[in-house]
């Protein structure tokens, strides 16, 4: 019954894990879509419409072009007359300045000149003098006018008929007498006294021309509700294109109610819930072992969330092209660190939620699913780093393939085809090449481990493998051996040869610590004749987490560490466990003295680690070597452990072991061969 409650339990937590992982990946997903580009259509003008017979369900105008809008602004605002304002008083001060300033006459002229002075300066401010900066803007246009404002009346006038600040002084000067004296009248600086009198009116031509500008209609026609818009197969000419461009605006302006905006809202979270429901579901029935790995889960569903999320950001600000983000990472790292299968079903289900926040569905769906099933089959082992350039231009070359022939379908002109995606596809690929520092950041941040790692890992030059060939050759020289038997077990059962051989490498490390202890290092003194049983086991035992240490202070992936935890699982040192409960025959013996730490192995490398290791090492043991010896040793070896129950925890099957078995013999026999004898020659 307690089995019972314990399995429910466990059912019910796994099911509220996958609950609460399918609301937050929909919730965020649905939070960044945005509200209205998933109901646009994909036409371009001059090309035939691709879907069905599209009737106006409601009146919509036909709006302008921009272009056409802003030809209309352009013409408003050049013939536009800007409002200037008569000021009387700037006459009236400027004179009076000048009187005052010579009222004793001006020195070397008649005292009746400054009079006459006065009365020029009045006929040239009854003229009327404006800037000249602003006289200069008005006399580009021959034709230009402006408006003029004089008390209550209002005048239409043209520039020539004023003068300019500069015009009035040289005017003041075309009178004959003033000619005559003008070296003395220079030293006067009448200019000063010339100030414009017509002054731009800014707030009424600003309001005068927005007024204006706000007349322009934006609609050049109606549609009304059941017109026919278009029908499959049309050709999209320059109105039907304006036309269709007016729907959807018209769809933008209706949907900005509440109602449209919460049936948009409820309509993408069932598409989005639909499509992870189905990602969660090939999970459960394909790969259940994912849910006990937090951070695989966490990585798969991150994937899913983070690329939706990008487009949505990129169709709402509008500025970038979809085509540059590099979805084929999605699958690349799903694939390096999960397998093919599972890469593809998130790339495809990512694909179809980015879908619906895109303009141009179907040929985004094709390209991005061409994209990432290339880079899917072009990584099926990353074993160099230059495959990431590989993978990348074929990524790239595929998707503008796919593109090119897509566009050869709508099209039969291949001088009309858009070339500027092409650029997009580039510049994707190139963003492709970043995959691989990436990759070095998502195994440190996930726990993964990837090929290229692994190998180097391998190389017995870096420090703490070369450390162990010179501290324990013995150990190393197992380790190897252990990990080329592993390696063949793993390519034979279909697992990950690369990762089990790397961590059979690793396993003993911790054995450098007391490296005489272990049989593989002695050279005829055994110091285990000199200490107790237990201590002999506890020394034995303890390399585990000797290793353990080790591999954290070398900064070894989890991965790795669980080959060093589990390669004993939870057995026992049996040797002197026997030894120790013979010499004490009526001792309760506390077995934990004499067991490894474990765990048993979690997965199917594990299991053949475990395998390989204990084979290797008893066939040092073998008295003959031949085929039934080795081939007995291996069975009755393997048998115990499973009769132990160290693989109840990991997915290997007996078909899995009977193989394995199988392997290990006929390898084994091929390094114990016997060899012939060779003669002596006689003398």
């Amino acid at each position: 019954m307690s089995k019972l409650t314990q399995s429910q339990r466990r059912f019910w937590r796994n099911m509220t894990t996958r609950f609460f992982l399918v609301t937050i990946t929909v919730a965020i997903i649905v939070w960044f879509l945005p509200r209205t580009e998933g109901r646009m259509f994909h036409y371009d003008e001059g090309k035939p419409w691709m879907y069905g017979q599209l009737i106006a369900k409601f009146d919509f105008p036909i709006f302008k072009t921009e272009e056409a809008l802003k030809a209309e602004r352009d013409s408003v605002v050049s013939h536009f007359q800007p409002y200037f304002t008569h000021n009387s008083e700037v006459e009236t001060q400027q004179v009076a300045r000048f009187k005052a300033n010579y009222k004793d006459g001006i020195p070397g002229l008649p005292p009746q000149f400054t009079a006459y002075i006065a009365q020029r300066l009045h006929r040239l401010y009854a003229r009327g003098i404006m800037d000249s900066r602003r006289y200069a803007g008005l006399r580009k246009d021959s034709a230009a006018t402006f408006r003029l404002i004089d008390g209550k009346q209002v005048s239409n006038m043209k520039p020539r008929e004023i003068l300019s600040t500069v015009g009035a002084y040289e005017q003041l000067f075309a009178d004959e007498q003033m000619a005559r004296n003008r070296n003395i009248l220079q030293k006067c600086n009448l200019n000063e006294y010339i100030e414009p009198n017509i002054v731009y009116d800014q707030d009424r031509s600003d309001t005068e021309l927005a007024d204006m500008l706000s007349l322009i209609p934006q609609a050049s026609g109606m549609v009304l509700e059941g017109q026919r818009i278009i029908d499959r197969g049309d050709i999209v000419d320059s109105r039907t294109y304006r036309v269709l461009n007016s729907f959807e605006q018209a769809m933008e302006r209706r949907n900005a109610s509440e109602e449209e905006i919460l049936s948009t809202v409820v309509g993408q979270a069932i598409y989005v819930l639909i499509l992870i429901l189905l990602f969660t579901t090939y999970l459960s029935l394909y790969h259940q072992e994912y849910f006990a790995k937090p951070r695989s889960l966490t990585m798969l569903y991150a994937m899913l969330i983070i690329f939706p999320v990008l487009v949505s950001l990129m169709m709402q600000f509008n500025k970038f092209s979809v085509y540059l983000i590099p979805f084929a990472m999605a699958p690349i790292f799903i694939r390096v660190f999960t397998d093919s299968r599972t890469a593809f079903n998130a790339h495809v289900a990512m694909v179809l939620i980015c879908a619906v926040a895109v303009k141009y569905q179907y040929e985004f769906i094709i390209v991005q699913i061409v994209g990432g099933l290339i880079a899917i089959y072009s990584l099926r082992e990353l074993e160099r780093r230059s495959q990431i350039f590989l993978t990348a231009l074929l990524v790239t070359l595929g998707s503008a393939a796919v593109y090119f022939a897509l566009q050869l379908i709508q099209s039969d002109d291949v001088s009309k085809l858009d070339q500027t995606i092409y650029y997009h596809f580039a510049a994707n690929g190139f963003f492709l090449l970043f995959s691989y520092p990436l990759m070095l950041i998502i195994e440190k941040l996930f726990g993964f481990i990837s090929t290229v790692t692994m190998f180097e890992l391998s190389n017995s030059n870096n420090e703490l493998l070369r450390r162990l060939s010179e501290v324990a050759p013995g150990t190393f020289q197992h380790s190897i051996m252990v990990g080329n038997l592993a390696a063949e077990v793993a390519h034979k059962i279909d697992a990950r040869g690369q990762l089990v051989r790397t961590g059979a490498l690793y396993h003993d490390i911790g054995k450098m610590q007391n490296p005489a202890f272990f049989t593989e290092n002695q050279a005829g003194v055994n110091p285990h004749d000199n200490i107790s049983d237990l201590e002999s086991a506890r020394i034995i035992t303890n390399h585990v987490t000797e290793g353990l240490k080790l591999a954290e202070k070398y900064n070894l992936p989890t991965v790795i560490k669980d080959f060093i935890r589990t390669h004993h699982g939870n057995g026992m040192a049996k040797y002197f466990y026997i030894n120790y409960k013979n010499a004490h025959p009526d001792e309760e013996v506390d077995e934990d003295l004499f067991r490894y730490m474990g765990p048993n192995p979690q997965t199917r490398e594990q299991a053949i680690l475990m395998m390989c290791d204990a084979v290797e090492a008893a066939s040092r043991s073998l008295q003959e070597y031949t085929e039934e010896s080795i081939a007995t040793m291996v069975s009755r070896i393997i048998d115990a452990q499973v009769q132990d129950g160290y693989f109840t925890e990991c997915p290997i099957t007996f078909h899995d072991i009977s193989q394995a078995k199988q392997i290990l013999t006929e390898r084994l026999k091929n390094i114990y061969h016997t060899r012939i004898q060779y003669p002596e020659l006689k003398k």
